[in-house]
């Protein structure tokens, strides 16, 4: 694990200001304790406290190391005891020889180190203990953010998962119900059936060529969906027409790829298999407060005994909004005077 000071310019400089801080509070406390600043004050208490930030940055090294997650707690707290012991003892001595060549003209070290002993070696536990206090906090956050990391990894291919789950269902639907009729076509207008062949390779070529899940644009996706109204045309005949009515300005925004083709294929099977009059569907899309809006609308027979279905495309839309948006998307259903239309709101972003 990476030293968490010493991983980035900001960090150490926050570091070395937190313990200028402490120099400064020491020397304050001189001052209360003794009603005067003096020299070796001064010097004593920036040395001391700079040599143990030093020592306090290489604390981390040993302290990473016995809390791997291996050790149990009594093993963490005798091993952080016996380094926080040598780590005492090596700062003292430094500081001691440190201060001899710093004051030179100082006749009183001796008296004045034994003087101030006890207060070192309490000053040093303290300070140890408030090390390693700050590097447990350390370890606890980024511990924690790479939990967070691996729930969001996680997360991201579970929805992954889902959303192909959810794609896998629909092509292979409208590529059976494609099959079937071309099926039927070859005995009663093989032309026809030539004809549809070729558009479904258009279209199961576009369909394959994505495979992720990044988004494509609008204008991409209805120049595809215009090919999967050709292929059924062929199917249908004169009982189904098309018309569009298109804001220019929002065919550069980005949609989840595939996500209207099971909005056409539920317009087809329940308009155009309930009635043997002409079904027209009819797309709408616009622009405005930030917001796509795409309107697919179809007439159909009131009176038809209705198409029985599973609800799949509707649902599995639905759900591809969610994992896609959030709550930023929906999607609408209506039916009025006739007409059946499904209403998609999407962010418009490009």
């Amino acid at each position: 694990m990476r030293h968490p000071v010493l991983i980035s310019r900001e960090r150490l400089v926050f570091w070395w200001l937190a313990w200028l801080l402490v120099i400064l509070g020491q020397l304050l406390l001189y001052y209360f304790a003794y009603g005067r600043f003096s020299v070796v004050f001064i010097v004593d208490g920036g040395l001391s406290l700079l040599i143990f930030s030093g020592i306090g940055l290489s604390l981390w090294y040993p302290f990473s190391f016995f809390n791997n997650g291996k050790s149990g707690p009594v093993a963490i707290i005798t091993n952080l005891t016996l380094t926080g012991a040598l780590s005492i003892l090596i700062w003292m001595l430094i500081v001691r020889y440190t201060l001899q060549l710093a004051l030179p003209g100082f006749t009183d070290l001796e008296n004045y180190w034994e003087s101030t002993f006890l207060y070192r070696i309490a000053t040093g536990v303290f300070i140890y203990f408030l090390t390693v206090l700050s590097y447990f906090l350390f370890l606890s956050l980024s511990r924690l953010s790479e939990k967070k990391a691996r729930e969001a990894r996680l997360e991201s291919l579970v929805r992954e998962t889902e959303l192909k789950m959810l794609r896998s269902q629909i092509n292979p639907h409208f590529l059976f119900n494609s099959l079937n009729s071309i099926s039927s076509l070859t005995i009663t207008n093989p032309d026809k059936a030539r004809d549809m062949v070729i558009k479904l390779s258009e279209f199961m070529r576009y369909a394959l060529s994505k495979k992720d899940e990044q988004p494509v644009t609008l204008r991409s996706e209805l120049e595809n969906l215009r090919l999967y109204l050709e292929i059924e045309k062929v199917r249908f005949g004169d009982r189904l027409s098309t018309a569009e009515n298109i804001d220019e300005n929002c065919l550069d925004i980005k949609v989840p790829v595939m996500i209207l083709q099971p909005l056409y294929e539920n317009a087809i099977k329940h308009g155009v298999y309930e009635t043997t009059e002409c079904v027209a569907i009819n797309t709408s899309v616009t622009c405005r407060k930030g917001y796509l809006e795409i309107m697919i609308s179809n007439n159909y027979d009131p009176a038809a005994l209705p198409v029985k279905g599973t609800g799949t495309g509707l649902m599995n839309v639905a759900r591809r909004l969610d994992l896609f948006y959030g709550n930023r998307a929906s999607i609408r259903t209506s039916k009025e005077n006739g007409i059946f239309s499904v209403s998609v709101f999407l962010p418009a972003e490009s």
